[in-house]
Parts: structure tokens; C-alpha cells; sequence
């Protein structure tokens, strides 16, 4: 989500959701002096004063909107239609709608993927889809030999029966189709939580399948809804535990760890398998439902307890969003942080960004930023203050609010202007005072960004941290990377 300025000013980018669009691709053309006369920068009223523009806020639908300083630095805003403007090169296929390209393509598309990727998808997908007619036409065969025989003249009921059967794993499909479209670029910033996550819903998928003796009329979309739920736990878990592989393969020897995997895997399987039958052999669990239900929910809870311990057992080097929130912390609080081995286990796997203290929103517009106060000398005020970062950070002054702070991200912001960002808001939080200045706040919490956070940095350095491997994920989940100004 880029954002582009006039060659006068440093280029801003923000990831922002104005309240008029859900996704945008925010650009700021900021200019430094009122004396330019471009004529794509100013505009001038019937009674002689121009209005400046000093920003541009573009969105993925193809709007944008203009932010106009007159010669009294009264602010006003033109929305304006750019859908048809051009500036994409053709592997970006300009022709595909964003929505279309954002759900079936990776964040950041096509810089963030070999050059390979889109030719080799194109080829997978007919592959795949070849592969499931195969798969709906072997199910009709596996009716017949448990007893619908073609034969005896009961085609049209293994039709139906495989027909049903196939439904039944096509609507469990559409979970798997939705976790992928819509949060596919969640699972690298915080892979245990959303692994942790797969096993509560595939828990919960299992129930329905488990209410199925109860309701025999109802077995079709009891199985249905079993298997919808169980294809989005496998939606999340697949690629969370595909982080985590690459997480074991320090030596790049991701296919090895793989293939031993399976092995524990496929042990675990036979073992499990085979207590299983031994559960089911003992008389009179079979015939006792309640029995058979209280012995699942047993087992299951187990299972959950002991996944969260073997997550809990991983020690990432890398530093994301929850990870980076302990290590700021305990750095404005005392001025040191801690190792990964300690700085793991404080990381709550089931947390959610919304409810962490303080509250840091990302990718706000700028229009939110400013608030109730939307004068002009607000706006000079902040890119002035904020001329040196990649981002710009205002606290929240709604009243009745608790404390919170606002960030978008200039052009060229990276996951460490991030890590910059969260360092000024807990700064901010633990030195907040309703009797000092804004902008006074503001400035303080700068000047001890410029003289810590270097030795913040060189802390995480020599303690085992990897600061090259900054992963944070903000602003509708998007990931701030470099991008070239040209």
C-alpha cells in the first residue's frame, strides 16, 4: 500500500481503511514550499488563494483523495476517480480486479514470489482440477463394492450416493478456499497461534460429525458442517506448521525435516490407530453412547492441552508482533531485554492484537489521524515532526477513550519502522500525561527513539535475536517492505 510525494518532499506510504473504501493503496504527495505553481499541485479559487496540495491518499478501488492547504492553511479534501490510471507493468496484471488478485495471489505480488510462480499455478490448477473429477469418479466405484451394485439396477442410487458423498467434501473444500483467499498472510508472523487455532475448530468439526448416531436423518449436512470445519482447521494448520518446518531447517534442509516429520507422523498414526480399535473392543463402550461422547471429550482435551505444550516448546529467533511488544516493553521499563528462550514463553499463543495494552492501531488514514482538529497547521506540524521516520504516530485524543495510538507508514517503511513505531507508543504509554502538549509528547517520545532504540537494536544483536529476520504484520495484516522510490 504505497504512497508518492513531490521530488521536495520524502515519499509517504500508509496502509490505511478510510472509512469510504475497505482496502486502499494510500500515496502522499507532500510538498515543503507554498511557492511551487505546478499545476498538478495547486488549484486556485475565483476570489485569487490556492489551495496546495500536500497530500495524496490512493486506494485499491481507484480512488483518492487530495488534501488542499490554502494561504490561511485551512485543510479541505477532493475525492477523486483514478481507476483508469496506468503505471503497471505487466506481470502485475492490471487487467484483474484487486479484490480477484488479492485473494488468489500472495501479498505483494509479483515482487514478494520467484518469477516462476504465476506460470507454474496457471499449470497447477487444470492439474488439480483433473485430479478431483478422477477422485469423484473412484467414489462411485467405493459404493458399489460396500453394496450399491450398478448391476442390480441400482445405478441411479450409487449416482446419488457418490454424488452426495462428493458435496459433502466440496463444501468441506470451501473452507480450505476461504482461509487461503482471505488469510493467507497471517501465518508467518504468528504460526503457533493460528496452529493452536486449527485444533480448536477441527475440535469443534468433530462434534458434528459425533452428533450424527443422534441425528441419522440429519447425517448429510451434520457430515457437511463436520467437514467444512475440519477443512478450514486444515486451511490454517497446513501452512502454520509449514513456518514451523522452515523454523526446524536451520541448514536449509527443509525437505529432510519434512520427510522425518511424516515419519513421526505416520508412527504416532498406527499407534493411535490401534489404541483406538482397542478402545472401541471394550465391551459395552460401542452400544453406550454417553460412554463413547465423555471418553471423545476426554482424549480431545488432552490432545488440545498437549498441543498448546509442544507450541509453547518453540523458541523463534524472529521477532514479530507479539515477541516484539515483551522485548519494547521490558526496554522502556528497564532498559534491557530478554533472550528468545525467555521471550517465547511469555508469549501468549491465543492472544489477540485487538485487546494488547497499548493499543497501537496501524494503517489509519490520515483523516482519522487528525481527528476533530483538521486545521492545516496540524498537518505541517506532523510532517515536520515525522520528516526523519518512515511512519507518523499521534495518540488517540477522543474523549472517554483509553490510551491510543494512531500510525500510518510512509513509502519505503519497513517491518524495522514498524518495530520503530511500537518503541514511541510504549514510550508514550508509560510517560503519558493529560497535562502536557501533544506535540510536546510527541517530540520527547522522538528524541528518546533517536537516543535508545539504536541500543535496543544492538541489545537484541548481542543476546541471540535475529533483527535481520523483523517480521510484523500491521494495517489489515499487510507486511511493510522496502520499496523502491523511483
Amino acid at each position: 500500500m504505497p504512497f508518492a510525494l513531490q521530488p521536495s518532499f520524502p515519499i509517504f506510504k500508509f496502509n490505511a481503511t478510510p472509512k469510504h473504501t475497505t482496502t486502499t493503496r494510500v500515496q502522499f504527495v507532500c510538498n515543503s514550499s507554498s511557492n511551487q505553481t505546478n499545476s498538478g499541485d495547486s488549484h486556485y479559487k475565483s476570489d485569487g488563494s490556492r489551495h496546495q496540495v500536500v497530500l495524496v491518499e490512493r486506494y485499491l478501488n481507484g480512488t483518492s483523495k487530495r488534501y488542499l492547504l490554502d494561504d490561511e492553511f485551512h485543510l479541505t479534501t477532493i475525492l477523486e476517480d483514478e481507476s483508469k490510471s496506468n503505471g503497471y507493468s505487466l506481470k502485475e496484471l492490471p487487467w484483474l480486479p484487486d479484490i480477484v488478485k488479492d485473494f488468489v495471489l500472495p501479498a505483494g505480488f509479483p515482487g514478494s514470489v520467484s518469477e516462476d510462480y504465476l506460470e507454474y499455478m496457471l499449470l497447477q490448477f487444470p492439474t488439480n482440477v483433473t485430479a478431483w473429477i478422477c477422485h469423484t469418479l473412484v467414489t462411485s466405484s467405493l459404493l458399489k463394492a460396500v453394496g450399491l451394485d450398478y448391476s442390480s439396477g441400482t445405478t441411479a442410487a450409487a449416482s446419488a450416493a457418490a454424488i452426495r458423498w462428493v458435496s459433502k467434501d466440496g463444501i468441506g473444500a470451501v473452507g480450505r478456499f476461504f482461509i487461503g483467499g482471505r488469510f493467507g498472510n497471517l501465518f508467518d508472523d504468528d504460526p503457533k497461534q493460528w496452529r493452536m487455532y486449527a485444533d480448536f475448530i477441527g475440535s469443534a468439526g468433530s462434534i458434528f460429525d459425533l452428533c450424527t448416531p443422534l441425528y441419522p436423518a440429519y447425517f448429510l449436512p451434520l457430515a457437511s458442517l463436520g467437514n467444512l470445519a475440519k477443512a478450514v482447521a486444515r486451511g490454517l494448520k497446513d501452512p502454520s506448521f509449514r513456518v514451523i518446518q522452515n523454523h526446524f531447517a536451520v541448514s536449509g534442509n527443509l525437505g529432510d525435516v519434512a520427510a522425518k516429520e511424516e515419519v513421526w507422523e505416520v508412527s504416532a498414526q498406527l499407534i493411535g490407530l490401534g489404541l483406538g480399535i482397542l478402545v472401541l473392543s471394550t465391551p459395552g463402550l460401542v452400544r453406550s453412547y454417553p460412554v463413547l461422547a465423555s471418553t471423545w471429550m476426554t482424549v480431545r482435551l488432552l490432545h488440545l492441552w498437549l498441543r498448546y505444550q509442544s507450541l509453547s516448546a518453540l523458541q523463534f529467533d524472529t521477532v514479530n508482533l507479539k515477541r516484539a511488544r515483551i522485548l519494547v516493553n521490558l526496554h522502556v521499563s528497564n532498559s534491557t531485554v530478554l533472550g528468545c528462550e525467555e521471550c517465547n514463553k511469555m508469549e501468549n499463543i491465543l492472544s489477540w492484537e485487538k485487546f494488547s495494552v497499548p493499543r497501537i492501531v496501524f494503517g489509519v488514514s490520515f483523516s482519522d489521524m487528525l481527528g476533530g482538529d483538521r486545521s492545516g497547521l496540524k498537518v505541517k506540524k506532523l510532517l515536520e515532526l515525522y520528516a526523519k521516520e518512515k511512519y507518523i504516530l499521534v495518540v488517540n485524543q477522543e474523549p472517554f477513550k483509553d490510551f491510543e495510538t494512531l500510525v500510518s507508514f510512509k513509502d519505503g517503511a519497513t517491518s524495522l519502522s514498524v518495530l520503530r513505531s511500537i518503541w514511541q507508543a510504549y514510550w508514550l504509554y508509560n510517560n503519558r500525561s493529560s497535562q502536557d502538549n501533544l506535540f510536546d509528547q510527541l517530540k520527547a517520545s522522538l528524541n528518546e527513539l533517536d537516543h535508545q532504540f539504536d541500543n535496543f537494536l544492538q541489545q537484541l544483536k548481542d543476546i541471540g535475536w535475529d533483527i535481520n529476520q523483523i517480521s510484523l504484520k500491521v494495517a489489515n495484516d499487510v507486511l511493510i517492505k522496502e520499496v523502491p522510490v523511483y
